[in-house]
């Protein structure tokens, strides 16, 4: 059974993928990490870009685990990317960074991590920074 990382270059998602690779070594399977952006933004500060990816899969190939990165535009939402890409592997488990917003934050722009948590098909693991 493979395990899905949501990836962002920050701190929150440097957490996450750590976590998402202990949790690959106890489980077995193979890490599919996503990292990807709407199609119709100019900038995204979460987009990995080459620099960022070249540190992830070093990262990762310093892990040992087998993996996958996919990084990609998108016409979805990097939340519905993620749960997609969880029902096409059929997860055991989809781990993902979390920063702390308020309720008025969550109101206003929406909440990926709430998505994440009311959509998976699979238990979610959410990690703070």
């Amino acid at each position: 059974m493979s395990i899905v990382c949501g990836y962002v270059p920050t701190e929150v998602g440097q957490r996450a993928l750590e976590q998402a690779i202990v949790e690959t070594r106890f489980r077995g399977g193979p890490l599919l990490v996503i990292n990807s952006t709407r199609a119709d933004r100019t900038v995204d500060v979460n987009y990995a870009h080459e620099p960022a990816l070249a540190t992830l899969e070093a990262t990762l190939e310093e892990s040992g685990v087998r993996y996958e990165v996919r990084s990609f535009t998108s016409q979805n939402l990097a939340s519905d990317d993620i749960v997609l890409a969880a029902e096409e592997l059929e997860a055991e488990l989809i781990v993902i960074g979390m920063r702390k917003r308020t309720p008025m934050g969550k109101a206003l722009m929406g909440s990926d991590t709430q998505r994440i948590l009311l959509q998976s098909p699979c238990p979610v693991l959410a990690v703070r920074a």
